[in-house]
């Protein structure tokens, strides 16, 4: 389905999830770390790979399932994705500093404890993996490092201001959290939807969904 149109390129914790489900409301394909717990045949190895050698990376491969993508894949692809598809649209979400590390806090940092590394030949040995690596390069998943509280925070502030400076003034809107959908469809050249814009996976729903309900079988073998 590649080429990929519309690159969220927020961090993970940024509404990332109400904006896939918005996205596909919209009539898109939207990738998101989810979708390796939904679709069987995605490979995290793939995606892993793609991670350490992003010159080489087939990136019409990856998402040839797709046609928007947002969470922390393409937050941590987002210059790759823009050179690759000089035409898609990217979307940054806003939120402030100290409610998104409270947000981490709370669900990607917990799953240190609720989901353990199994080690090789399990498939979520795979995915964590790929999770560590493009949650800010290991920080997320890492208790020293995580504790580092300001030093975390002002990488998410230097991402968002990369992003300011990296994509072109018109490819690029920059949304707040609860803006719903005028602004984003107004950008994406959409008619706003008659539902009420998507607010899905809030820290509750993170831990139903990640922490208690994560299966490996639904993962793809690596």
């Amino acid at each position: 389905m590649a080429p990929i149109k519309v690159i969220g390129a927020s961090l993970g914790r940024c509404g990332t999830d109400s904006l896939r489900v918005a996205l596909d409301m919209l009539g898109y394909k939207t990738h998101h770390m989810k979708c390796f717990f939904e679709d069987s045949t995605l490979k995290s190895s793939d995606f892993l790979d793609a991670y350490h050698h992003r010159d080489t990376a087939d990136w019409d491969k990856l998402y040839e399932k797709f046609d928007a993508c947002t969470d922390w894949t393409a937050a941590t692809f987002y210059k790759e994705l823009l050179a690759a598809y000089p035409d898609a649209k990217v979307l940054l979400t806003l939120r402030d500093v100290d409610s998104w590390y409270e947000s981490v806090k709370n669900t990607i940092f917990k799953s240190i404890d609720h989901m353990p590394d199994p080690g090789p030949g399990n498939p979520i040995h795979t995915f964590l993996q790929l999770a560590d690596a493009v949650s800010l390069d290991g920080c997320i998943r890492n208790r020293e490092k995580f504790a580092e509280e300001e030093k975390v925070k002002q990488r998410y502030l230097d991402h968002v201001e990369e992003v300011k400076r990296v994509v072109p003034p018109d490819q690029l809107c920059i949304l707040e959290l609860g803006d719903g959908w005028g602004k984003l469809c107004q950008f994406l050249g959409k008619d706003v939807p008659q539902e009420p814009y998507p607010k899905v996976n809030t820290t509750a729903e993170f831990e139903q969904y990640f922490l208690k309900n994560v299966n490996p079988n639904n993962l793809a073998k690596a």
